[in-house]
């Protein structure tokens, strides 16, 4: 009877088993247990179900999920130190469903472990973890334009200030934020063991007499090394990695592609951001653009700059039904095209 609804209508059905969060009320420490399934008809899992759950669930119809974790956030108050860490366990399977559940494939890893310290605002991390990169609404977003929350997070090691903090001497005028980040893709893939070096810098401008502010920066990312099909192991030292930082043609050592354009695969994405807190209302507007080929130009200037991610968001936390409304345009159709400068030379294609 159920294999016969489920083959004439597309059903869903996302059943939450249990859901827990103990600790004790002067003890920081958290302990958490989730179970998670869904069932559904058709080839795949509903979109909207398994998008933007940093792989968590598997893409096929019917699948379950087990999370056992411990943590501690940072504290609330500003503390010349304080630590942070989270031991996420995952299990996973998905299902076939014949007449009763059969587990499928099976997966077991620990999907967040990390380990973060904050020492006078500079925030040290190591381990995997959960993260929004960019400056898209953090809850309504469909994703980020050059890193989504649709795959798993990979291992990384991270030094910075990853939230704004004021100039000291500019009276809250401008704030400042950036890190450096340096992981390693671990996950099936043409080249193994690839690097990735990430570093930002975002500069906020706030109008204390005016409730409106403007926020812009760079992001810069390079899958770097590992070992290639048919050329084998990247040479990773500190020469290379001063190239990977600067965008600079690789020697000798690297492939030919590397040699003619920059080490490794670059690619940088510029954002910027404007809003107004007005009373109860905090409405804002971003724009996102990805630039892989040179010269690089600032913003407006780009050659792709019909390209991106543009967003339109209205929050009101007191209004009881609606708290939040987000307008997302995203286009990738221009991709810079070739371009051809004052001398007649022809830029295009990756990392030119």
């Amino acid at each position: 009877m159920i294999i016969k609804l489920l083959s004439k209508i597309k059903i869903l059905i996302g059943i939450l088993f249990l859901s827990t969060m103990v600790g004790a009320q002067n003890d920081t420490i958290k302990y958490g247990v989730t179970l998670s399934g869904l069932t559904s008809s058709g080839q795949y899992a509903p979109f909207w179900l398994q998008s933007l759950a940093y792989g968590k669930v598997f893409h096929t119809p019917n699948t379950m999920y087990t999370s056992v974790m411990i943590f501690k956030d940072y504290g609330n108050k500003r503390q010349i130190f304080d630590y942070a860490f989270k031991a996420d366990f995952l299990a996973r399977t998905d299902m076939d469903i014949i007449g009763i559940y059969v587990p499928g494939k099976r997966e077991y890893y620990f999907h967040e472990l990390y380990a973060k310290a904050r020492i006078l605002g500079l925030n040290l991390m190591v381990g995997v973890h959960e993260e929004i990169i960019g400056n898209q609404d953090s809850t309504l977003s469909s994703g980020g334009f050059i890193f989504s929350k649709n795959a798993r997070p990979i291992p990384k090691a991270t030094a910075g200030f990853p939230e704004f903090i004021a100039i000291p001497s500019t009276g809250e005028l401008i704030w400042i934020k950036g890190a450096l980040s340096h992981g390693m893709f671990l996950d099936n893939a043409f080249a193994k063991d690839v690097l990735l070096h990430h570093k930002y810098l975002y500069l906020r401008f706030v109008l204390s007499d005016f409730p409106v502010w403007f926020e812009g920066g760079v992001d810069h990312f390079a899958q770097w090394g590992g070992v290639l099909p048919k050329f084998g192991k990247v040479n990773t030292n500190l020469i290379n990695y001063i190239r990977v930082f600067f965008g600079k043609q690789g020697g000798s050592d690297a492939t030919l592609s590397d040699q003619v354009n920059s080490f490794g695969n670059h690619i940088i994405s510029q954002s910027v951001k404007g809003g107004a807190n007005l009373g109860d209302f905090k409405i804002s507007a971003y724009w996102q653009n990805l630039s892989e080929d040179g010269p690089l130009k600032i913003f407006w200037g780009a050659m792709n700059k019909e390209d991106g991610l543009f967003g339109f968001s209205v929050k009101n936390k007191k209004f009881p039904v609606i708290q939040g409304f987000l307008y997302e345009y995203l286009t990738t159709t221009d991709q810079s095209g070739p371009y051809h400068d004052k001398d007649g030379m022809i830029y295009g294609g990756n990392d030119g």
